[in-house]
């Protein structure tokens, strides 16, 4: 029977994802994995397996922090536009106020690993398809409710809307101009 843990698995996966999402996974070391974890490498291996292991378990974790707060948007109140055009203004108030300009960590490794990892593909490619599931979802219902457009499925429109919520990820990295990002918004609603 093995020892139990001495620390705190959530914190360092935490720890761990910060690192990951400011560096990427390329440039994060196991020695800077050590010193957000307070870990040696003994211990992170062992808990871990290897820094591919905690990576993936630090694309989990963001993953169930994104898609809570991102639930909280789109099954809160207003209607099925105002509640999307929410989804969308929170991530350019995080994007603009994040100094490091880090973005999404999981478009990151989509673009980071996403086209020679399986496994970063594979988790990503879940994330996505979670998110694309309630929007799809909060369409559907604006479309009922007659508020949104009923010529296109809600499918289609999810998936058109959630091309231009990535982009808008990446844009925001890049730009500080909020009026630009918020046109991207006005322009992305205007066709549902």
């Amino acid at each position: 029977m093995g020892r139990p843990r001495a620390f705190d698995d959530a914190a360092v996966v935490d720890a761990a994802m910060e690192v990951f999402w400011s560096k990427g996974y390329e440039a994060t070391s196991t020695e800077d994995l050590c010193a957000c974890t307070g870990l040696g490498r003994g211990s992170l291996y062992n808990a871990y397996g290897s820094k591919h292991g905690l990576y993936e378990r630090a694309l989990r974790r963001y993953a169930e922090l994104g898609f809570g707060g991102q639930r909280t948007i789109l099954e809160g109140p207003g209607t099925a536009k105002d509640r999307l055009r929410a989804l969308m203004l929170a991530v350019i108030d995080t994007d603009l106020a994040d100094p490091d300009r880090r973005g999404c960590l999981a478009i990151n490794a989509a673009v980071d690993a996403g086209g020679t990892d399986d496994l970063v593909a594979q988790q990503v490619r879940r994330q996505f398809e979670r998110l694309e599931g309630a929007v799809c979802h909060l369409i559907a219902l604006g479309q009922h409710d007659g508020e949104l457009r009923r010529d296109v499925d809600p499918l289609v429109c999810a998936r058109f809307f959630l091309s231009t919520y990535y982009g808008l990820r990446v844009l925001g990295k890049v730009t500080h101009d909020r009026r630009a990002l918020e046109d991207v918004v006005e322009g992305a609603l205007a066709r549902l």
